[in-house]
Parts: C-alpha cells; sequence; structure tokens
C-alpha cells in the first residue's frame, strides 16, 4: 500500500514542481502563496524572491529560452496576477513554455469586496495557452502535471494555475505516489510530429527543381531545438539561411550560406529574396517585421511553409505547400528525399551570391563598424561585442532600438540561440530580468545584456535582485538621454526640433549601478569599450553595469548602417 501524507494545497503545488525537476523560480509572495513558500523552503527548492511581478516572469521567460526547460514564477492575487499580463503574451506569441502559479481569493467569500480581488481569470485566460483554475484540492497532482504537458507540447506557451487562497491553505491526505512526472515534459518539445507523406513530397519537388532557393528562418527553429539540423540542411543542399530577429543563430552568422536578417532591417536578405524562385519558410509567421508589413514576398514565388502550428500557414502570406510539423522531426526526410530527386539538376550559384555580397555589404560598412566616433556609434559597439563575446555567450536584448541593432549588426558563431530578444511583444524593460534568467540556465557562459535606457529605467529595482542573487551578468546600457526610438521616428517622419516627449535626463548609470552595489563602468570613447567588457569580466560575483554615451543625433539613431532602413512615408510604421 502506497505510502500516504498529509500536507496542504501548497505543498502538494510544491511536490509536484518538485517531481517536474523545476529550475529557479521567481515570485513576490501574499497571503494566499504563503503554504506553497514554506513548502518551498522546507522541500529545499530554488526560489527567488524579485521586485516586480513582470520582471518575474521576464526572468522565468529568458530562463526557458536559454534552457529549453519549462520556466515558473508566481504572483499572490489581483496585482501580482495583473502585472503579469504583459510577460504572458510576450510567452505566449514567442512559444516560451511556462508553468506560472497565481493565488486567488477564497471562494467562500468571493465577490465580497475581498481586497486586491479582480476577475483576474477573466483577463489572464485569452494571453495564456490554458488557464487552468484549480476548484479541488485532490486534482492538485493531476492539474499540475496537464500545465506542464500543455506548456510543452505542440508549440509551447504558458500555463496559468489559478489556486484560491482556501486550496492552498486547505489539507488532504494524499498518496505519494500521486507525486510523479513523465520525464518527456522536462523538455520542449515534449512530442514531435511530421507531415504527411504525400505534402512532403511535393515539397521535396519543388525544392529539387529550385535553381534559387532561399530559406527563411523564425524562432520556430530554436523551439524545436533544431539549429543544428537547420544547418546540415542547409549545408547539403547548398541553401542561403536568412532569419528573423527570433530565429538569429537557425544557422550560424559567420557561415557562409547566412544571409542575416531579412524584413523591415536587412543587409542582403532582402535582395536574395526578390531574386529567389523558391522560399522554404521555416518556423516563421511571416509578421510584420518580417515581412516589411507584409510586401517583401513575391507573390509569384512558389513558397513552401513548415511550422509546428497549422493555424499560422497561410495567416499572412499564401503557400504553394504547407508543412505541419516539427521542424527537427521533418528536415532530415525532407533533405533524403530532395536529394535522391535532384540528381545533376543544376543551380545557380545562389549561395556563392549569398557570400560574395555579404562580404562586399562587410566592406561597405567597415568604416561605421570601426568607427571612432564620439558618443559612441551603435554600428561599433555591435562591432566589438561581436569581436569579444565568445561562441557559447548569449546577447540578450530588450525591446526596441537593443533588438533591432543586436538583431542586424550582433553575429552568432554557432548554431543555437545565443540571440535573445524578447520579441513576442517586443516590450521594454526586458533586458535586466532576462539577463537574470538567462545567468541561471547558463552558469558560467558570458552573458551580456543590450538596454536602452528607457528600458532600464522600466525595471531597474531587478538589479537589487541579481546583486543579491551575486549574478555576473554585463548590461550593457544604451544612453541617448530619450526614448529613443519615438524620437527618431518623430525626426523622420515631422523633421527637426519635432520632438515631444521624447527626451529623458542624461543619468550617470553607472553611479546608480554602483549605488545598488554593481560594478559600474561609463564608457563615452568607443577606445573604451573593450577595456570596460575586459573589466566586467574579471567581476565574477555581482553584474556589472557598462553606461554607454551613444549619439543624441535623432538622424543617427533608426538602425541601419548603410542608410537603406530608414525610409518611410507618411502612414508607414518602420518597426
Amino acid at each position: 500500500m502506497s505510502e500516504t501524507i498529509e500536507i496542504t494545497g501548497g505543498e502538494a503545488i510544491a511536490r509536484m514542481y518538485a517531481a517536474h525537476g523545476v529550475g529557479p523560480m521567481f515570485g513576490m509572495g501574499g497571503f494566499q502563496m504563503l503554504p506553497f513558500y514554506d513548502a518551498v523552503r522546507r522541500l529545499g527548492m530554488t526560489h527567488y524572491l524579485i521586485n516586480d511581478e513582470r520582471c518575474g516572469i521576464f526572468a522565468a521567460d529568458a530562463y526557458a529560452k536559454v534552457s529549453g526547460r519549462v520556466g515558473v514564477c508566481d504572483a499572490t492575487l489581483g496585482p501580482g496576477a495583473t502585472n503579469l499580463v504583459t510577460g504572458l503574451v510576450e510567452a505566449l506569441n514567442a512559444g516560451t513554455p511556462l508553468v506560472v502559479q497565481v493565488g486567488d481569493s477564497h471562494r467562500a467569500h468571493s465577490w465580497k469586496n475581498m481586497t486586491q480581488e479582480t476577475r483576474q481569470t477573466e483577463v489572464l485566460r485569452p494571453i495564456s495557452k490554458e488557464l487552468i483554475r484549480v476548484e479541488r484540492i485532490e486534482r492538485i497532482p493531476e492539474l499540475v502535471r496537464r500545465a506542464f504537458a500543455v506548456a510543452t507540447q505542440g508549440r509551447p506557451g504558458p500555463v496559468v494555475l489559478d489556486v484560491p487562497e482556501d486550496i492552498a491553505h486547505a489539507t488532504h491526505t494524499f498518496s505519494m505516489s500521486e507525486f510523479t512526472a513523465g520525464s518527456f515534459v522536462n523538455q520542449t518539445p515534449s512530442l514531435r510530429i511530421r507531415p504527411d507523406a504525400e505534402t512532403l513530397q511535393q515539397a521535396a519537388t519543388l525544392l529539387a527543381r529550385a535553381r534559387r532557393p532561399v530559406m527563411l528562418c523564425g524562432g520556430g527553429v530554436h523551439l524545436s531545438g533544431a539549429a543544428e539540423t537547420v544547418q546540415a540542411f542547409a549545408e547539403n543542399l547548398d541553401v542561403p539561411v536568412a532569419h528573423t530577429l527570433s530565429g538569429k543563430g537557425a544557422i550560424a552568422c559567420t557561415h557562409d550560406l547566412n544571409a542575416g536578417l531579412f524584413g523591415r532591417y536587412s543587409r542582403i536578405a532582402n535582395d536574395l529574396i526578390a531574386a529567389a524562385d523558391c522560399l522554404f519558410v521555416v518556423g516563421c509567421k511571416l509578421g510584420e517585421i518580417a515581412t516589411r508589413r507584409f510586401d517583401l514576398i513575391p507573390a509569384d514565388t512558389p513558397l513552401i511553409h513548415l511550422d509546428i502550428v497549422a493555424e499560422e500557414l497561410e495567416r499572412t502570406t499564401p503557400a504553394q505547400v504547407r508543412l505541419w510539423g516539427d521542424i527537427k522531426a521533418t528536415l532530415p526526410e525532407l533533405q533524403a528525399q530532395v536529394l535522391s530527386l535532384r540528381h545533376d539538376q543544376r543551380r545557380d550559384d545562389m549561395a556563392i551570391e549569398a557570400r560574395k555580397r555579404m562580404l562586399e555589404w562587410r566592406s561597405s560598412v567597415k568604416e561605421k563598424l570601426e568607427s571612432h566616433e564620439r558618443p559612441v556609434g551603435m554600428a561599433r559597439l555591435l562591432h566589438e561585442i561581436n569581436a569579444w563575446l565568445p561562441a557559447d555567450g548569449y546577447l540578450i536584448a530588450d525591446g526596441g532600438f537593443a533588438a533591432h541593432w543586436g538583431g542586424l549588426l550582433f553575429d552568432t558563431k554557432q548554431p543555437g540561440r545565443h540571440f535573445v530578444p524578447d520579441r513576442g511583444f517586443a516590450s521594454i524593460g526586458y533586458g535586466i530580468p532576462g539577463a537574470i534568467g538567462a545567468a541561471l540556465a547558463a552558469p558560467g557562459k558570458p552573458v551580456l545584456s543590450l538596454t536602452g535606457d528607457g528600458g532600464c529605467n522600466m525595471s531597474l529595482g531587478e538589479l537589487e535582485t541579481a546583486v543579491r542573487l551575486k549574478l555576473p551578468f554585463t548590461l550593457l546600457v544604451v544612453n541617448n538621454a530619450a526614448s529613443g526610438y519615438v524620437k527618431a521616428l518623430q525626426h523622420l517622419m515631422y523633421g527637426a526640433d519635432t520632438y515631444q516627449s521624447a527626451d529623458l535626463n542624461d543619468t550617470n548609470y553607472a553611479n546608480v549601478a554602483s549605488a545598488l552595489g554593481c560594478q559600474g563602468i561609463r564608457v563615452e570613447d568607443p577606445a573604451e569599450l573593450r577595456g570596460a567588457l575586459d573589466a566586467a569580466a574579471l567581476c565574477t560575483d555581482r553584474p556589472t553595469v557598462i553606461d554607454i554615451v551613444v549619439t543624441r543625433d535623432p538622424a543617427k539613431m533608426l538602425p541601419g548602417v548603410d542608410n537603406r532602413a530608414a525610409k518611410v512615408k507618411p502612414g508607414d510604421r518602420i518597426a
């Protein structure tokens, strides 16, 4: 007969988390969460207090993106729960596997003006992959298992566990055998599917006949853990690979077949797309940025679209062949079929053309990449990051400028997710909590995080968290004393001196960081960048914040080193 144990609902949840082997958890407790927190303490689990619930879910999101495991966070009811909204949308849109526990009001007193009570399930349900409300304490093991299964199957996403106060504090006698979990849900994706044979054959025929094919890869490559598979596919078929912001690393950016970012900001990829006679879209939703507001993909070019979510196929762009399946499970079989069909089919030298164009592009922008201008140019900053960060390092990118400049100019040196932007929702404030999650997911690996002064302001309090956790990441603050993206757009669309609500104080973030216990370094000359990064690497028991004074000229703020990215007409939105 199985051993039994009488415990609270909160402890039952903690024991189920332990059964799933969760990593670090992030949260800010309230009365509803006390039994869970007490059990976490007694069971010796790892849980970190954060200063804002939004930053807690951002940290869990980055942890999941870097580790491939399920991120876990929690919040109390009401404002704690609603503070999770932005992070939940990020995770839902980006396909991040999360289990998010929120406390809720005592069911015996609901809707009697309970403190902090709101209709939070109605708020959270549409922005989660699934919301599971725990109505019976004895069902906790079953429902937590379901939460992890839903979070990791198909396209991953966030699952909310809504736990009323009376469920969390009540006790129940459980059988110890109930606290089990299948190992298949410890990593994503937990299940893989492949397209049907007929559709796969159609795709193989198109690719075998193509003389100028191009692959367009999105973040789905990383959700599938398929970057090495994509690179092998491209090498074996000699196909250039372009990527989205989230898809960077689908193939090493330093690889000869890499065509760089496509869409709104592009090096050479958009020209290759225009010249292609077959486009193979892999794990990409073909959204606004990737398609330059839906006008990039030629309507008469045959398009093959591979995605794990059938609903994404043809959402924005018609496909001649729709492949519903997991990337890692599909590409090897597709590759074999293409090779069997190609025989002596002649290909134009598209791969050679891509290599040639990329070399020409690098040569054309060399002056800006190595510029000595003061304030520091963004191209020079990314050039120094590329030179300094090793292949196994990570660059976290906050929303807005950081992600756009990083997506355009940062070069990964091996396949895999080493560029981590919050592009699911593209919100600001991800830089610091994202660095926390990434540093915990990849201990011992260099973690740089790129944020603007505005993004830094939003989550500045989490530097206290990082100091408390003794995390040795490096935060690079792009300090232009402005809400730079807005100011640049105002300049572009309305002309000089038309700025409204776009300027910030010129804050010395090195001094602020030092006051919070970090190592703080201020850089005003590009020649100081390499030394600052070296000094940060020597600081191994706390974060380093490098405050980088960059251009205050709004005409130079928009991403692009060859002046092609900043062309709009009234009514356009460029990012």
